[in-house]
């Protein structure tokens, strides 16, 4: 796959990556998720994102992909209450324990890039949390910090010089972090890893996605609903639901500032699916300006703000 520059970091980065949340969740199994990484990283994907709280995901990563460790950009994130470690949410203390519970995890002596998982706006000015971070990587377990969220606090850590990466929500039912956080991410040679790219399958009945989606997609489902809009009228021929998931990613990965978009899939055809769909680049510029207007045209009032 083209690879772009990864903001400040140094690193080239696929425009696709693979996220991690639903082979922790849904508990896939170790030979599953073998082929999945395997066939991802021999496509030429490189950047693979999970988090501590992905229950199982950092081991089912080292186990199936540990042996081609410098293949591939790792990205965890960290800050909550996980199992085997102290502290309160957010301090130094819950923090540093953290990052060596995932270096041991993932069997690895270093990850590229440590993300705070999506702490309030308060939290992050704080500074404990980052702090604990900035240390992380000067005792060189991390190469680099960055911030998981959206919205005020996402916009604020993009204007941080020790944040080099940030993991936002943009999709085509979520679009207020193109206006707020990529300009500043912009500014900063920041380097964004896009979440949600396909929009939780808004266009699917919540009630059949499967046991890690049920209810958390019906947001996206609603906002798609009140949107009015059409893969046919965007360009796209053929059934809705066959159009949408390489309408919605090439979407997001149209906006300018965005590195790559973090999908996660336990499904080796969606895989196959979201590769080729990444592969045929932008959409059409009047494509975007569409669905652009379709959402600010319906969060009128701008109440549609980035889902954490």
């Amino acid at each position: 796959m083209k690879r772009t520059k990864f903001g400040k970091t140094g690193f080239e980065v696929s425009p696709l990556g693979f996220g991690a949340a639903p082979i922790g969740y849904l508990k896939t199994a170790q030979e599953h998720v073998e082929r999945i990484l395997n066939f991802l990283l021999d496509s030429g994907v490189n950047l693979i994102d999970t988090a501590a709280s992905y229950e199982g995901s950092e081991e089912l990563i080292a186990r199936a992909v540990g042996r081609r460790r410098g293949e591939f950009i790792l990205v965890s994130k960290c800050g909550s209450r996980v199992p085997g470690v102290t502290g309160e949410p957010w301090s130094a203390e819950l923090i540093t324990q953290t990052v060596d519970r995932s270096l041991r995890r993932l069997m690895t002596d270093r990850l590229d890039v440590m993300l705070l998982h999506s702490c309030d706006l308060a939290t992050l000015k704080k500074g404990e949390a980052l702090g604990a971070l900035i240390k992380a990587r000067e005792a060189g377990k991390i190469r680099f910090a960055g911030y998981s969220g959206d919205n005020a606090a996402a916009a604020h850590a993009a204007t941080l010089a020790d944040v080099a990466v940030i993991e936002t929500s943009i999709n085509v039912v979520d679009q207020r972090n193109i206006d707020d956080v990529l300009p500043k991410a912009r500014s900063s040679s920041v380097g964004v890893m896009a979440k949600r790219p396909i929009a939780n399958a808004a266009w699917k009945e919540p009630s059949a996605q499967p046991g890690l989606y049920a209810g958390y997609a019906q947001t996206y489902h609603d906002r798609l609903k009140q949107m009015k809009l059409n893969p046919a009228n965007l360009g796209f021929a053929g059934p809705a639901g066959a159009a949408w998931p390489e309408l919605a990613l090439r979407f997001t990965l149209s906006q300018p500032g965005v590195n790559a978009a973090i999908i996660g899939t336990t499904s080796l055809d969606n895989a196959r699916a979201n590769l080729a769909a990444a592969e045929k680049g932008p959409l059409p510029s009047e494509t975007i300006q569409k669905i652009r207007a379709a959402f600010h045209a319906t969060d009128a009032g701008g109440k549609w703000a980035g889902q954490t």
